[in-house]
């Protein structure tokens, strides 16, 4: 019985002898393995890249803007008092003049009445006293004081057609009620806003202009509309406006006007053709030089051969190149290839 205990014992201690062993040689092959030189993770990436440079942009002067109506006015009172007839709805075509609002101006006819009859009055009492003074009946004093009384009700009589006059609010311009904030019963203040007229019987467009392109506009020139809505129709405007100063970014406001919108309506996204090649510059890089689409735009630069990530605005696909609008200048060196491996701070190795 003892004999077979030993016989266990020694077993056991042998398959323990034999499990320390192994791990003892696995630990050193580890350990020669962690010994082993590593791949440099500061390896230059090879790339290839292409310097920023202002290029010519060889297309069509097209510019796009929303068009706008030809004029539009409020309608305003000029006087304080309780309406009374409302002589317009929502898309009621008026003419410049026309009583629109109508105002309750019972005690100024009244008060009008009342100051003709005191004009009547003293108009008797000049002419009696012009001729009392011819006879040496009374003084010139007397004769100018009645005189004075007479202007004076003149005064208030034409003081009081105007309050009149000021009682019928009347359009402004021509066009369309495309407004209306009035109701009869209603009582108004005097620059209270009644309503919006728009004339919209010639409409307009307020494009930006580069200062290269704006020296080659005239005023009177044609010029070709189109609009998405209508595909295949075109519209002829004239330019009608050419600002005389730029903008901080050397843009210079252009107004074309459209006499005939047809169909159009104002705020109508459209396109200006003005027939003639552009000459504008702009920064140009290869569209290879993205990273991301069009919709989340960014590059890598160099700068002392080290890639730094850089946001960029985008403008126009001019062919096989990206027009930039902002975050690189003229010179900087994009990478054109390679830049799948990169990321911010990677060194980098220039190739041909």
């Amino acid at each position: 019985m003892k004999k077979t205990s030993l016989i266990v014992i020694v077993s056991v201690l042998a398959i323990v002898t034999f499990i320390a062993f192994k791990l003892m040689g696995n630990k050193q092959k580890i350990d020669a393995q962690n010994q082993l030189p590593t791949t440099n993770v500061n390896t230059p990436i090879p790339v290839t890249v292409s310097r920023v440079e202002e290029g010519a942009v060889s297309q069509q002067l097209v510019k796009t803007g929303n068009l706008i109506p030809f004029r539009e006015a409020s309608i305003t009172a000029t006087t304080a008092g309780r309406v009374t007839n409302v002589n317009f709805d929502l898309g009621s075509q008026v003419s410049q003049g026309a009583v629109l609002v109508q105002l309750d101006n019972k005690l100024k006819e009244l008060s009008l009445e009342s100051t003709q009859l005191t004009i009547n009055k003293l108009k008797k009492d000049v002419e009696r006293y012009n001729n009392l003074l011819a006879g040496n009946a009374t003084t010139e004093l007397q004769v100018n004081e009645v005189k004075y009384n007479y202007e004076n009700a003149l005064n208030q009589a034409e003081q009081i057609k105007k309050q009149l006059l000021d009682a019928n609010v009347k359009a402004p311009i021509s066009g369309k009620i495309v407004k209306k904030d009035i109701e009869p019963g209603e009582f108004i203040n005097a620059g209270a806003v009644l309503g919006t007229v728009l004339d919209v019987a010639r409409l307009k467009v307020q494009v930006l202009v580069n200062e290269s392109d704006v020296y080659q506009l005239r005023l009177g020139q044609s010029v070709n509309i189109t609009a998405d809505v209508m595909p295949g129709k075109t519209l002829s405007g004239k330019i009608s406006y050419i600002a005389p100063q730029g903008t901080t970014e050397h843009n210079y406001p252009v107004e074309i006007t459209v006499a005939n919108p047809s169909s159009l309506k104002a705020g109508t996204f459209v396109n200006v053709d003005f027939s003639q090649k552009s000459n504008q510059k702009s920064l140009q890089i290869p569209r290879l030089a993205l990273v991301e689409s069009l919709k989340n735009p960014y590059i890598y630069v160099i700068d002392n051969n080290v890639a730094k990530q850089r946001v960029i605005k985008i403008g126009r696909e001019l062919g096989d190149k990206i027009e930039v609008l902002d975050g690189l200048t003229a010179g900087d060196l994009v990478v054109v290839t390679g830049q799948l491996n990169l990321s911010e701070g990677k060194p980098v190795q220039i190739t041909k």
